[in-house]
């Protein structure tokens, strides 16, 4: 019998890590589909700021977009569905359906998070400082719920030289049809 050699080891390894995060993005999908429908402050069209106190969007929204969104958590690099996607779209708040990217202002800044150079309007989000964790940044929020996306700096290309990095978990996108 051949011994197994690196390379088909590592290929077999790859696809399995592929398909295992490929079922877990179509999972994440699912379960943020369901919470717009059962969320009455969901909208796309709606710029209404909303008064929403975190009991309530505890109820309404899944562990994790509550950690991330009402907490100001954070997800780890590399694991959230949009940090690597070149998918033509809208992103929007998964809190509320604001809407606040468009994937032509999407880049690829190889931090782990999407990374997008402007918003799609001025009032889509707000700006916060940050001084947690012994570091002084500038927190992003959805301009609609407040609720934390993530940071913003002065590292990102032309024209506006700003990277907006987010958390995948905080956004949902729609393909342009």
């Amino acid at each position: 019998m051949k011994p197994l050699t690196l390379k088909p080891v590592l290929f077999l390894l790859l696809a399995f890590m592929m398909q295992a995060a490929c079922k877990s993005n179509a999972q994440e999908t699912k379960a943020m589909k369901a919470h717009q429908k059962d969320n009455p402050y969901y909208s796309h069209t709606d710029t209404t700021h909303l008064e929403v106190s975190d009991a309530e969007w505890k109820k309404i929204l899944s562990p994790e977009l509550y950690h991330v969104a009402r907490e100001q958590g954070t997800e780890r690099a590399f694991t959230g569905q949009y940090w690597n996607s070149d998918d033509k779209g809208t992103y929007y708040c998964a809190v509320c359906g604001n809407v606040l990217f468009r994937s032509d202002a999407k880049f690829a800044s190889t931090c782990g998070w999407p990374s997008f150079f402007e918003a799609i309007r001025p009032n889509s989000v707000i700006y916060k400082e940050d001084n947690s964790h012994g570091m002084h940044r500038i927190e992003v929020e959805c301009g609609r719920c407040n609720s934390h996306l993530g940071h913003i700096f002065d590292d990102g290309p032309p024209p506006t030289h700003k990277r907006f990095c987010m958390n995948s978990v905080s956004l949902d996108f729609e393909p342009d049809k």
